[in-house]
């Protein structure tokens, strides 16, 4: 059966974390940087997320997010690079159009922030079932309903690009050109919406009802399947994180 998470099952020291210590080490790669604004701060931070997703052995499988993450800040390069109201100096000139030091100083800042933190949370993603991850926060005390749309949220886009396949082989199957040219690509796309959207609705409303079936609203004990997932060193882990936020706050303080 077809995974409808992105999750890739290893064997690594990075898939035997507790998800709790995955979250906690999200936001302490976010707020490091944040904390102390510099470029040799956020390429540590940056350096170290890619080291946990290969040591995870899933860094493959993070490129093409990678890819569509740097598609979207090249605009962000090329605007504050021409147009920061800050910008000063003169980098480089292609005819009439300049780009300022200033300006491409502050887009690496953002690509830097923004690849560090998308960095951090495919470590959870790709390292972690989505299943196992809103059990624990259900343990933790979160309402299931919550954990309900968070597995959601982890399923949708695989899950719409199964549908998508489906369709698509569905389509060539009955002779429909759906390979070729972008005109082509564009002609096929189009026959694709109606049925994964509907698909997506009919989904939705097939597990509201397997939901309620199964006693989704009822106010008794819940009981677990498996077992609640720890890891030797989690303590240890947040207790550094933690110590290194504080080292960092008290470090902008008193400097």
């Amino acid at each position: 059966m077809k995974s409808i998470s992105l999750y890739v099952d290893r064997e690594s020291i990075i898939h035997d974390v507790d998800p709790v210590t995955k979250l906690i080490y999200i936001l302490f790669a976010l707020l490091l940087p944040i904390i102390l604004p510099s470029f040799t701060i956020s390429f540590v931070c940056l350096g170290f997320s890619l080291l946990l997703l290969i040591v995870a052995k899933v860094i493959r499988k993070a490129v093409p997010v990678f890819g569509f993450v740097f598609f979207v800040l090249i605009t962000v390069v090329i605007i504050q690079g021409l147009f920061k109201p800050e910008n000063e100096t003169v980098l480089f000139q292609v005819g009439p159009v300049a780009m300022y030091k200033e300006g491409l100083l502050y887009a690496l800042t953002i690509t830097l922030r923004v690849t560090n933190i998308v960095s951090s949370f495919m470590i959870l993603v790709l390292t972690t079932k989505p299943s196992d991850l809103v059990e624990t926060l259900v343990r933790k005390g979160m309402s299931p309903r919550i954990g309900y749309v968070i597995v959601s949220v982890f399923q949708i886009i695989p899950e719409m690009m199964s549908s998508m396949e489906t369709i698509m082989d569905a389509q060539r199957a009955r002779g429909m050109e759906t390979e070729g040219n972008l005109l082509v690509r564009i002609k096929a796309f189009v026959p694709l919406l109606g049925p994964v959207i509907l698909g997506s609705l009919i989904n939705t409303k097939e597990r509201a009802m397997a939901l309620e079936v199964r006693g989704f609203n009822s106010k008794s004990p819940k009981t677990y399947l498996y077992e609640e997932k720890t890891y030797t060193y989690s303590g240890l882990v947040q207790s550094v994180m933690m110590l290194l936020v504080v080292g960092a706050v008290a470090w902008r303080i008193f400097t």
